[in-house]
């Protein structure tokens, strides 16, 4: 796509979490911090909520790969599932053998063997799940009842629940007090402030392999903050789309118009003051210039014999 255009080794605005691109903003490190400091001295449940695209999933994947070896993990990255379901996910990434038939008491004891083997080696078993807004109430149950196998002095098993603020809700009703009552350290999310988005754009830029100043002024992103709110997934949304345009008019420096024309362009972003003046004309900026990224796209495939 533009690539070759600017310079750059691959894609900077994937919506993909990539934990290469990790910015390292305030709340990010927050989080972490509080997620390590919890884990580490052993408490049974910890939560992490924040808004759609406010980078739940990157400090997910994150603190996946950067835990000690003093721990043994399993990830439920889809927790829409029945409390049988999630038992049997559960099992899967521990490495148990669940029997067919198997029913909830049989599963304690084969669940609790595993959590004891574990703790004999000197490690802290913990189950992460992502997006947990979405478990049904049974299974947050079910999941509160796993967490009671313990010794005399610890857990067997901490969990740690990353979710949208919907999950607070879903946490505070009277019928799911008792796990509320567990989670020890939370820690919610905040959004980029128009600064941390110019840093943030500058520094995925970087790691994609752009070297030179300027490419994404201060006004640009400042308009990108109106529009997006500082969540992250929609600045990426709003500077691919804006690359794009920069490709398709074969220009090297990314302006309000083209910002503009990405905002109108996109349903997640707010409108922002003088959008409604550049409404007709952004729009058909995007179309066209998109059209001709398009074409050239097109045109180098059919040189290079791609669709030979």
């Amino acid at each position: 796509m533009y690539l070759y255009h600017f310079g750059i080794k691959e894609l900077p605005f994937t919506l993909t979490p990539n934990t290469s691109y990790y910015f390292g903003l305030p709340s990010h490190k927050e989080a972490i911090e509080v997620l390590s400091t919890a884990l580490k001295s052993g408490e049974g449940f910890i939560k992490v909520t924040g808004e759609v695209g406010a980078g739940k999933t990157l400090i997910c994947r994150k603190l996946l790969n950067e835990l000690p070896d003093g721990f043994v993990t399993a990830y439920i990255p889809n927790p829409y599932l029945s409390p049988a379901e999630l038992r049997r996910s559960v099992a899967a990434e521990l490495n148990v053998e669940l029997p067919e038939g198997t029913d909830q008491q049989e599963f304690t004891q084969l669940i609790q063997q595993r959590l004891i083997e574990i703790h004999k080696q000197h490690k802290n078993a913990v189950l992460i799940i992502d997006e947990a807004q979405a478990l049904p109430d049974e299974s947050i149950e079910a999941l509160r009842l796993m967490t009671n196998l313990e010794t005399e002095s610890q857990k067997l098993l901490q969990v740690v629940l990353f979710g949208q603020p919907e999950l607070d809700q879903k946490l505070g009703q009277p019928k799911l007090r008792q796990l509320l009552q567990r989670i020890t350290f939370s820690y919610h999310l905040k959004l980029m402030s128009a600064d941390q988005v110019y840093q943030y754009v500058r520094h995925r830029m970087s790691v994609a392999g752009y070297r030179i100043e300027g490419l994404f002024d201060h006004a640009c992103c400042e308009l990108m903050h109106k529009a997006s709110g500082g969540t992250p997934r929609i600045v990426n949304v709003l500077c691919h789309k804006a690359l794009m345009l920069a490709y398709g008019e074969g220009v090297h420096k990314i302006t309000k118009a083209h910002v503009l024309a990405a905002i109108d362009d996109t349903e997640a972003a707010k409108t922002v003051s003088n959008k409604g003046v550049f409404s007709w004309f952004s729009r058909h900026l995007f179309n066209a210039a998109s059209v001709v990224a398009l074409l050239c796209m097109n045109i180098a495939a059919t040189e290079t014999g791609w669709f030979q």
